[in-house]
C-alpha cells in the first residue's frame, strides 16, 4: 500500500529540513570540500616535486669536472669546464659542447660490482 504525503510534507522530506528550523547552512561547511581536495593535492602532487626539484637543485650544484653526466637529450659526456650557467662536456674525443646546467638530467656515478656469492 502506498502512503500519500502532503505537499507540505512531501517537500519538507525532499530537502531533509525541518521546516520549523530555518536555519541556514553553516559555510564552514560548505568550504570543507574545497580545504580537502587541496590539501590531499598538495601532499599527493605538490610536496613531492618541490622535494624531487630541490634534489635536482643540489645535484647540479654538485657537479664537478671530470663527472660524467647525462643530459635530458640524451647526450652523454665528461664535464671538462664549469661556469655559472653553462657546463663544457666532451662527449667524443676532441669533441665538447657546451650544455646549460638546467638541462642535466642525471650524474652518473660509477658502480662497483660485487661478484655472486660462492657456495
Amino acid at each position: 500500500m502506498i502512503s500519500h504525503l502532503t505537499l507540505a510534507n512531501a517537500v519538507a522530506w525532499a530537502a531533509d529540513v525541518d521546516p520549523a528550523a530555518g536555519g541556514s547552512p553553516n559555510p564552514i561547511m560548505s568550504f570543507l570540500p574545497i580545504i580537502a581536495i587541496f590539501a590531499v593535492m598538495y601532499f599527493l602532487m605538490i610536496r613531492p616535486q618541490q622535494k624531487k626539484q630541490k634534489e635536482h637543485q643540489a645535484m647540479l650544484s654538485a657537479i664537478q669536472k671530470g663527472d660524467k653526466i647525462q643530459t635530458s637529450g640524451g647526450i652523454i659526456g665528461t664535464v671538462t669546464g664549469l661556469d655559472t650557467n653553462d657546463l663544457t662536456v666532451e662527449i667524443a674525443p676532441q669533441v665538447r659542447v657546451k650544455v646549460g646546467r638546467g638541462f642535466v638530467a642525471r650524474v652518473i656515478r660509477p658502480t662497483v660490482e660485487t661478484p655472486p656469492p660462492s657456495k
